[in-house]
């Protein structure tokens, strides 16, 4: 018996975001809050989100809301620096 209907592949469970801070820096974060990348423009930004969607087997999103970053970028105070 013959089938004309293929399987739908299966979508990509892992998600990348690019998107902007409130400070307006360029971040990269996935849907499973594993990864994540501070950049200087958005061009920066979409090729490393590229990259490493192609080693994850994810897809690229543009984020519509603001991303916070997992890792804080604030600079630790002189008491707990080095």
């Amino acid at each position: 018996m013959r089938s004309d209907v293929s399987p739908e592949p299966v979508p990509p469970s892992r998600l990348i975001y690019v998107g902007q801070d409130r400070d307006g820096h360029w971040l990269v974060q996935d849907s499973e809050g594993q990864l994540e990348g501070r950049f200087v423009s958005r061009s920066a930004a979409m090729r490393y989100a590229a990259e490493e969607a192609e080693i994850y087997h994810a897809s690229v999103a543009i984020a519509t809301d603001t991303l916070i970053p997992l890792v804080s970028f604030d600079p630790l105070p002189l008491s707990q620096a080095a």
